[in-house]
């Protein structure tokens, strides 16, 4: 009389396979349950919005460090809540130009207490540089924009949205008094976005002449 083998049981990983979940199916099950929740693209962008203005708020309360904090925080939310529109198919093209607007205002207003930080310290030159960004970042999108009205791709140069954050958020967290290090970089970062912005705005318009002139006479 052979003994019966005693029965086994395993627990079947949620993924519905025979092995453990790997870091991909993490990733996919967090994506589900987060398309599946309650969150929308508005939201995200809304949040990215009122942390802009904490950093703005900090910036002219001379928190540089906590600003920067806020304001990388405040910039990656502003990155995700495009992401997060087209994976889970909750954006609108309300939503689309909501976060447009969005992103314009918030860098207007970080730079403008920044402008408010130099106009104190009587910084006039720093000052001059500030309102060049405010002009040449607007300009960055304003010219991609208007090609892309006209049917041409225009996501040329340096001084990309991504640039700028990158470019910004060093300067505050190592401003004067942040508290990282003895050297303070956010006027030299201000003086790099004033340039580069500048420049960026003569590579795209260069760029849309040379496309248009591909499709018809050259303007």
């Amino acid at each position: 009389m052979t003994e019966e083998a005693p029965e086994r049981t395993s627990r079947r990983p949620r993924n519905g396979r025979d092995r453990p979940l790997s870091a991909a199916d993490v990733r996919e099950i967090a994506r589900d349950r987060l398309v599946e929740s309650r969150l929308t693209p508005n939201a995200i962008s809304l949040t990215g919005f009122a942390l802009n203005l904490v950093a703005a708020g900090l910036i002219l309360a001379d928190f540089f460090f906590l600003a920067g904090v806020a304001f990388v925080v405040g910039s990656l939310m502003d990155m995700f809540d495009g992401r997060y529109s087209r994976m889970s198919g909750k954006g609108t093209q309300f939503g689309a130009f909501l976060d447009s607007t969005l992103d314009r205002i918030e860098e207007g207003v970080v730079l403008a207490a920044i402008a408010t930080y130099f106009a104190k310290n009587g910084d006039e030159v720093a000052v001059g540089a500030v309102v060049l960004t405010v002009v040449g970042s607007y300009m960055v999108s304003y010219t991609r924009a208007r090609a892309e009205a006209l049917g041409v791709e225009c996501k040329v140069g340096v001084a990309s949205r991504a640039v700028r954050v990158v470019i910004l958020s060093l300067g505050l967290v190592f401003a004067k008094g942040a508290g990282l290090g003895d050297f303070e970089l956010l006027e030299p970062a201000i003086y790099a976005m004033a340039a580069l912005t500048i420049f960026t705005t003569f590579q795209r318009v260069w760029h849309v002449r040379h496309q248009l002139a591909q499709v018809g006479p050259a303007v």
